[in-house]
């Protein structure tokens, strides 16, 4: 039976397979690398009309279309913390030599009764610092503002958002490429999250990919102007 697709394709926040890909032709990137925490890793539950195929997944295979060559490690756990990432994912990744990693974690460390995020982003600046200087692009997204729609989460609002100014002051200090999520429209959706009520359904995974997307293409771009892509 053929998978409905209908919804995704007419969805004007998403992108579809043959435009990522176009987007991202003659990226120079072909080893990808994901680590940290279930974001990284992609999970979440379906979505009446969209493919069920995570953002990772996603972007891996926008990157590797035509490319015999290309390379995807995703090491991302559910439940780690950021110091968890950075002991136990970072070398790993490393020693596959990526030239382009997301880094997602650090949402976990939020859950507790007065979370340190200074530790998390000192746990976040020695991950991209590592990466960088090898080479590596990195890219980071914010979360969602999703706490309008799910009451239930209400109270972890202040939190994600604070935490989401760590993620954009790690990401100016090594210029990595930052996809904004937190006013992104995708959060008003009324089935944007899975059943868990944490993370997004395959509607936000597929959404958050486009996001991506023009993120990369965005950087294409500038490398394009100055003269080192194209």
């Amino acid at each position: 039976m053929t998978e409905d697709l209908s919804r995704e394709a007419a969805d004007p926040l998403c992108l579809s397979q043959d435009e990522a890909v176009r987007l991202l032709h003659g990226a120079p990137w072909r080893r990808f690398a994901a680590m940290g925490d279930s974001f990284a890793a992609g999970i979440g539950g379906p979505s009446h009309g969209y493919a069920d195929t995570s953002w990772p997944e996603r972007i891996a295979a926008a990157l590797g279309a035509g490319r015999p060559d290309f390379q995807y490690l995703n090491t991302g756990v559910i439940g780690k913390r950021a110091a968890e990432a950075r002991a136990e994912q970072l070398e790993q990744v490393m020693a596959f030599e990526p030239d382009l990693v997301n880094v997602a974690v650090g949402g976990n460390d939020l859950f507790d009764p007065e979370p340190d995020l200074d530790a998390v982003e000192a746990d976040l600046d020695a991950v991209y610092g590592a990466l960088r200087s090898r080479g590596a692009d990195v890219f980071a997204f914010t979360v969602a503002n999703v706490f309008d729609t799910v009451p239930e989460l209400a109270d972890f609002g202040t939190r994600v958002a604070a935490f989401n100014d760590r993620i954009r002051a790690v990401a100016t200090r090594h210029d990595a490429m930052l996809v904004e999520m937190w006013d992104h429209p995708v959060r008003k959706r009324p089935e944007l999250m899975s059943k868990d009520g944490i993370h997004f359904a395959m509607e936000g995974h597929a959404a958050l990919a486009a996001e991506i997307v023009r993120t990369l293409s965005q950087r294409l771009s500038q490398l394009g102007a100055e003269g080192r892509v194209g």
